[in-house]
């Protein structure tokens, strides 16, 4: 019995230091769960609690220790790359918030206005993107989108074993065609006030060559922030449900 409990102690750190290695990587990146303005110690807390929970169901995933100090390293490594690669394209969907939010800025004229986004390690950014941002957060945990994504932390291992390959060409195409997604959902969001910008500057040009000496700008401003804002309100609704819906199917890549 002494022999079995010596053996079971490094056996089990080091199962805990690989599953920990890949789930605290991918919550370290994971929108809603790994954001900035969560305190360290508590995500952190958060991770090994985490890890705590899947090891009884993943433990058995874990490969047997290797023998020499290269073999730890390398799979520690590949397990790092692994949580780095799910977490970073996790995020960068969320990125279609910022897309949205600078052209819904741009086209109503608040371009110029800039806020701290929270969700950006406080990076200043148009205060329409910084709005959506947050929303967009806040909505993840109201709709619960929060569990899918620790569920996803529980299935990458069925995606990605510990003892497979890292597949670099494929994770960087998925990178590449993650960034046109959220590029993609962004302009999707934003679409009507892609349209309405054309109109209204289209009327604003054409009313600017019938009366040359009236101050166009100057009057057609304000009116523009106000058209802006109006629509911005009415359409807020139907953005952050494409975007929710868009983040839910990314998650459930993951799981499938």
């Amino acid at each position: 019995m002494l022999n079995l409990s010596l053996d079971w102690g490094p056996a089990a750190a080091f199962v805990y230091m690989m599953l920990f290695a890949r789930i605290g990587a991918m919550l370290m990146l994971m929108p809603a769960l790994g954001e900035q303005s969560i305190p360290m110690r508590l995500r952190l807390t958060f991770a090994l609690l985490l890890t705590l929970v899947l090891y009884p169901l993943l433990s058995g995933l874990i490969p047997a220790r290797p023998q020499s100090l290269g073999g730890l390293i390398e799979l520690l490594f590949h397990e790092l790359a692994v949580g780095i690669i799910i977490g970073a394209i996790i995020r960068i969907t969320v990125m279609a918030t910022q897309v949205a939010g600078a052209i819904v800025a741009f086209q109503a004229g608040l371009s110029g206005a800039m806020a701290a986004d929270p969700t950006q390690q406080g990076m200043q950014s148009a205060v329409f993107a910084s709005f959506l941002s947050f929303l967009g957060i806040t909505l993840i945990f109201a709709t619960d989108l929060h569990h899918v994504a620790l569920a996803a932390i529980y299935d990458s291992y069925s995606v990605f074993t510990p003892t497979a390959p890292i597949m670099s060409e494929d994770a960087l195409q998925l990178v590449l065609r993650t960034v046109a997604s959220a590029f993609s959902i962004g302009i999707q969001m934003s679409a009507p006030f892609i349209v309405f910008g054309l109109v209204f500057n289209l009327g604003a040009g054409i009313l600017a060559r019938l009366m040359p000496q009236l101050q166009v700008y100057f009057i057609l401003m304000p009116a523009n922030i106000m058209a802006g804002l109006v629509l911005f309100g009415l359409l807020l609704v139907m953005m952050m449900g494409w975007y929710l819906t868009a983040f839910e199917n990314h998650l459930a890549m993951w799981r499938g």
